[in-house]
């Protein structure tokens, strides 16, 4: 007897965009390592716990396709692209990164509303809702380094923003805190 209530199609398409958050991970924490370098160890406290949600989102689409009786493959994932130039163009990174995510979960929400399953379209909603999360977060980073003066802003400023997301609050489990029974 069959038990995968999940199409061929969309245990495939959720695969894939696991893959698509373990590859967010190694963006991220690639971008933290530029940004420690670079000595601004805020930002870069903020883009590893970045990296850490991803993880999360790639352990909660593989626990659903579990719980829906499939079977995930953990694929290889892309190395990521060479360091950013400026502070700019890694906030930028951020931002495009996160748009091209929204746009794979509307994917997936689009092909369970075409297959009517009701299920992965209720879980893809979670998603969805993160999404409008992260890419306001995304903006608000370019917005407020604009504000700082952008790639010609003072080392004060700098050091302020800097700060600030140092002293964000980081509603983000670490990975060692995690169990079998609770991954986080």
């Amino acid at each position: 007897m069959e038990t995968n209530r999940l199409s061929a199609e969309m245990q495939d398409i959720l695969i894939s965009q696991m893959t698509k958050e373990a590859e967010a991970a190694q963006i991220y924490l690639a971008l933290g390592v530029w940004a420690d370098d670079q000595g601004y160890g805020g930002i870069a406290n903020f883009l590893y716990r970045h990296a850490q949600e991803e993880r999360n989102h790639m352990t909660k689409i593989m626990g659903y396709i579990l719980e829906r009786g499939g079977r995930p493959r953990i694929q290889a994932i892309s190395a990521p692209p060479a360091d950013p130039k400026t502070l700019t163009e890694c906030f930028q990174r951020v931002f495009k990164h996160e748009v091209d995510n929204t746009e794979a979960i509307y994917t997936i929400v689009n092909l369970s509303m075409e297959q009517k399953d009701w299920a992965t379209w209720n879980f893809a909603q979670w998603f969805v809702k993160e999404q409008i999360e992260e890419e306001k977060l995304a903006l608000e980073l370019i917005d407020k380094l604009k504000i700082a003066g952008g790639d010609r802003a003072s080392d004060e400023s700098l050091f302020a923003l800097d700060s600030s997301l140092e002293s964000m609050p980081d509603d983000v489990a670490l990975a060692r805190e995690g169990t079998a029974d609770d991954p986080k």
